[in-house]
């Protein structure tokens, strides 16, 4: 899953690790990058988690930092 950010608010490195406590063991950053005017991060949910799930608690996530109205979510299986 890729999470696309343009005007981000707060650090990027925030949000990895919301991330990173939320998902615990159900998911991982694995990538991370930046350029003009944006940054993304790459978001691997485990098998055993359901992407409807997954996709909760991640909006979850993001509103409680403030940025889900920044924030674009890629989904690919």
């Amino acid at each position: 899953m890729e999470i696309v950010f343009v005007g981000l608010p707060i650090d990027r490195d925030e949000v990895e690790e919301a991330l990173e406590a939320a998902f615990e063991l159900d998911g991982e950053v694995m990538g991370a990058g930046s350029g003009m005017g944006g940054c993304h991060l790459d978001l691997e949910i485990a098998e055993s988690l359901d992407t409807t799930a997954a996709l909760e608690r991640l909006q979850g996530v993001l509103a409680e930092l403030g940025v889900a109205g920044c924030a674009t979510l890629n989904v690919s299986e």
